[in-house]
Formats: structure tokens, C-alpha cells, sequence
């Protein structure tokens, strides 16, 4: 009698640990379809019809951003400091969302206000590069809180307003482009589209910039008076980068552009850094994503990053 007892004990035990795993996975399957369709539908949404994620959590690899809360983030000096969860105003003094769009600054700031004093009396050009720190948005750096390492990473820009300021920083390599791997802002890739048309793949590495493929995609002849801008005004065009560590210590780049908002992603240039040509070693360790546009009043919308399985 005793044994039986045991037995059936010991059958009660299996019966409830397997419906305990059969929960478990139901529970986690339907969780990641109900992450996919979310995600799914963000990226099919319109500016008109946004759903409210803003501040999508990361999970299965994806991060993703359309800008539909509203909010004011502030430039901070340390990334630790900013407010937001996600992002971080390294430069250029606000971020603004509002209704499903993401923005710089438009216009100049108001004399004498906290924003416009403080960059009129920066260190080295920055009182030269914001006009006087009336326009910080000409210097803009976002930067993501997380990190990456293998991964794409695509953005939709609208130019509202080219800012034609004298100083000499204003020129052709001023463009929308994106930070891949951004160790500090000494040591990092970025890859994008300038203002003299061209594609391209660069690396920041202990302060120098070197320069690993370009492409010129936009018709017209660049010049810095007659011709400052390329690229179209009041237009999406989208851009994405992909970068992945290949050979253990290799870094292979491409880059993307979506030039008619259709979601046709056209290959432009790729590029591998072998961790000699380029000024030294690859850049291998996980890094901030992020944006960097230059001397532009400028939207931002659909911002995604996503992990690339190797």
C-alpha cells in the first residue's frame, strides 16, 4: 500500500512538472507573435496612424523607434546623465518628438537663452559651428544607450532646411549619416549620404578619420556658395548600414539607401576594414549606434536596429 502511495506521489510530480513546461513554452511562443506583430505593424504604420511604442523595449534582437510619444530630451555631458531610456543628446541641445516625428532644433534659439549662451562660449569651434550658439542643431549627435555589434540599422530623413552658415566646417562631408560600433567619439564608423552626393564608409580611430569606400548617388556638381546641397529638401530618404566582424578580426560595412521612400533598399557600397589600412586595428568590440546630420534643420522617422545572426 505504501508503495502505491509513492507511485502515484511520484506520477502526480511528472504530470504537473510537464504541464508546467507545456505553459511555459505556449506562454513564451505567444509572447514573441504578439513582439512580431507589433513590430510589424510599426513598420507598415504611417505618420498618420502611428501606434503608440516609442519606447519599445529591446527584445529578440530589434530595437525600434518612430517617435510616437512626445517628448523633450536635453543634451547632456555624459551618456549616463540623459534622461531617456533609450537615447542619448550628445550634441546639438534637443531632440524633440512630436507626433510620430523625431527633430532637431528649427530655426535659431532665442538670444540669451540657457542652450544659446552656453554653446556661444564652447571650447575650440563651437561658437563658430552653431553661429554664435544660436543653431546647435548644426553640430547634432544622438547617440542609442545600447549596444551593438553585428547589426543593421536604418533611419528615414527629411531635410526641412539647409543652414548656410560661413564657418568653415560647413562643406561637402557634412551629410545624414549614422554611427556604427561608437566606442567614444574618437573611435567609431559611420557610413552615409553628404551633402555632394556621394555615399560613404568611413572610420574614426584615435581621433583621424579615414576614409574605406565612396560612391557619388546624387546628380550635380558640389560647391560649398553656388551649389552647398545635393541631396533633396522635403523628402524621406532612407538610409541603412550593416556591420558584421568577419575572420575574427575583420569588420565588413555596407551600406544601403532608400532614395524614393518606397522601401526598395538599393546596395550602394560595401567595404571591409582589415585592420591594417585603415589607421590601425578594427574596431571589434559592441558600440552605440546613432545618428549625426550636420548644419540642417531635419526629421527623423522609423529608426530600427537589428541584430545580425553570424
Amino acid at each position: 500500500m505504501f508503495k502505491k502511495k509513492n507511485k502515484m506521489i511520484k506520477y502526480l510530480i511528472i504530470f504537473i512538472v510537464l504541464s508546467l513546461v507545456f505553459i511555459f513554452f505556449n506562454f513564451n511562443n505567444k509572447e514573441n507573435l504578439i513582439m512580431q506583430e507589433n513590430i510589424s505593424l510599426v513598420r507598415n504604420s504611417t505618420n498618420d496612424n502611428k501606434i503608440d511604442i516609442t519606447e519599445l523595449v529591446i527584445k529578440n534582437d530589434i530595437f525600434f523607434e518612430n517617435f510616437s510619444k512626445n517628448f523633450i530630451l536635453e543634451e547632456t555631458g555624459k551618456i549616463e546623465k540623459s534622461e531617456n531610456a533609450d537615447w542619448w543628446v550628445n550634441s546639438g541641445a534637443f531632440l524633440y518628438s512630436e507626433d510620430g516625428i523625431g527633430r532637431t532644433i528649427f530655426g535659431p534659439l532665442e538670444k540669451g537663452s540657457k542652450w544659446q549662451i552656453r554653446f556661444s562660449k564652447g571650447k575650440n569651434d563651437i561658437p563658430n559651428e552653431t553661429d554664435g550658439g544660436y543653431y546647435p542643431q548644426n553640430i547634432f549627435r544622438l547617440v542609442t544607450k545600447s549596444r551593438w555589434k553585428n547589426f543593421s540599422q536604418e533611419v528615414y530623413y527629411r531635410i526641412k532646411k539647409y543652414n548656410l552658415s560661413k564657418d568653415k566646417h560647413r562643406r561637402e562631408s557634412n551629410g545624414l549619416l549614422l554611427f556604427n560600433r561608437y566606442q567614444n567619439g574618437f573611435n567609431l564608423y559611420y557610413t552615409g549620404i553628404r551633402v555632394d552626393g556621394k555615399v560613404i564608409i568611413k572610420k574614426k580611430y584615435k581621433t583621424k578619420y579615414y576614409t574605406l569606400a565612396e560612391k557619388k548617388i546624387f546628380d550635380g556638381e558640389y560647391n560649398r556658395d553656388k551649389n552647398p546641397n545635393l541631396l533633396p529638401v522635403n523628402k524621406w530618404v532612407g538610409v541603412r548600414s550593416e556591420v558584421k566582424t568577419i575572420n575574427n578580426n575583420q569588420v565588413e560595412i555596407k551600406v544601403f539607401v532608400d532614395k524614393e521612400n518606397n522601401k526598395n533598399w538599393e546596395l550602394v557600397l560595401e567595404a571591409i576594414d582589415d585592420g591594417k589600412s585603415y589607421g590601425g586595428e578594427a574596431i571589434l568590440n559592441k558600440g552605440h549606434a546613432g545618428i549625426r546630420t550636420d548644419f540642417m534643420d531635419i526629421e527623423f522617422d522609423n529608426y530600427e536596429i537589428e541584430e545580425i545572426k553570424i
